[in-house]
This record gives structure tokens, C-alpha cells and sequence, in this order.
């Protein structure tokens, strides 16, 4: 599994969270209510960013040297690494809502049986494609 690391730039807001920004990744930002919940708001960030990159086949800039990226008086710059892999495993492995139709007589008798549906639904499926 791939992992990337790039530089974050993070800076306090008045209010106490704070602004996640990518300088490598136009687009990727995010925020955080406190300073645990950026570091892994970030994390989401970057590896949701590199899966569109991936999933649109087009190029991922090389991240900077930290020591490179500019700061402001107060923010700081963090090391974020991101694992698309992860992301495509998850979204891919999500349950998607489906509406079918069966004959009653056919709902009743599976119903007295006690049939899980989405599970034989996935093994027929899953029979049926192969894998």
C-alpha cells in the first residue's frame, strides 16, 4: 500500500480550530476544532485528494521540503501522509442500497425461512461475477 507524505500548513483561527492547507495540492484544505481533530482531519483530506488524482489518472505533484514551504508568524507546518488505498478500499467496500422486486408467494417462504436477503442477494452476486 502506497503511502505519500506532504507538507501541511496549518494556522489558528481566532475562534480555536484550525485551517488545514496542501501548497503541493490546489484544492486540498480542510479545518479541525482542535489540534487532534486537524491532524486527522488532514490525513482524511490528503488521502481523498490523491484517490481523485488517482481515479482521474492525472499526475501527482512531488510534495515539497517542509523547509521550503513559506510560514506566517504562528502557524506551523506538519508532515500529513496519506494512503489512497485506504480510501479506495473503503468507498468500494461501502453498502449501496438497493430496491428489487420479487413475487410475494417467493418474499413469504424466504421470510418463514428466515433469509438474511442482503446476504444471499451478495453470494448469488458474487456467484454469479465470479468472485
Amino acid at each position: 500500500m502506497k503511502t505519500y507524505l506532504y507538507p501541511a500548513y496549518f494556522h489558528r483561527a481566532e475562534s480555536g480550530s484550525y485551517g488545514i492547507e496542501f501548497p503541493d495540492l490546489p484544492g486540498c484544505f480542510s479545518t479541525g476544532d482542535d489540534l487532534e481533530d486537524a491532524l486527522n482531519m488532514a490525513r482524511e483530506a490528503l488521502g481523498l485528494h490523491l484517490f481523485g488524482l488517482l481515479e482521474d489518472k492525472d499526475t501527482i505533484p512531488a510534495p515539497s521540503a517542509i523547509e521550503a514551504v513559506p510560514q506566517e508568524a504562528g502557524s506551523f507546518i506538519v508532515p500529513i501522509e496519506g494512503r489512497p488505498d485506504m480510501v479506495r478500499d473503503e468507498i468500494r467496500n461501502r453498502s449501496v442500497k438497493k430496491t428489487l422486486t420479487i413475487p410475494y408467494w417467493l418474499n413469504e417462504e424466504a421470510e418463514r425461512h428466515n433469509v438474511n436477503f442482503s446476504q444471499v442477494l451478495q453470494e448469488a452476486l458474487k456467484q454469479r461475477v465470479g468472485v
